[in-house]
């Protein structure tokens, strides 16, 4: 059974919800199922640290993109809104090309309070980088 609010499609999701710094780095939403949403990212001059990693907090950047667009989703729009309030990440693997794949899973969808992990996985499908996220869900305003 689908978690989503309404229907959407990844298409539809990088002309409306990509702008600032997800758009800067060149995030794109690429696929989405019943209960996940996957967004990726190239390694490039932009997201690479001076080692020629994949730089960490562009990973979590990446994550709290795919996660709190996920959480937002799952909610409606005109009663809620969803807030980060706090994001961690494992990094597992150094990533110099790319694109890395982000995909976002719930573990609570809470009235109050969603919980999302979100593992990023390099061009062969090794991990790279787990994170998990806690997200607010507020009245709107």
């Amino acid at each position: 059974m689908a978690i989503w609010w309404a229907p959407f499609t990844p298409e539809e999701l990088n002309r409306t919800k990509l702008s600032g710094l997800a758009a800067q780095l060149g995030v794109a939403f690429s696929a989405a199922g019943e209960d996940w949403l996957a967004a990726t990212l190239p390694v490039d001059a932009r997201t690479r640290q001076p080692y020629g990693l994949l730089h960490g907090g562009v990973s979590l950047a990446l994550a709290g993109t795919v996660g709190v667009t996920a959480a937002q989703l799952c909610i409606d729009p005109a009663r809620a809104a969803c807030r980060l309030l706090e994001i961690s990440g494992n990094h597992l693997r150094g990533v110099r090309a790319g694109p890395v794949t982000a995909t976002a899973r719930p573990l609570h969808l809470g009235a109050r309070s969603q919980v999302w992990r979100v593992d990023l996985v390099d061009p062969g499908g090794r991990p790279a980088c787990a994170a998990r996220l806690t997200v607010a869900v507020e009245p709107a305003r």
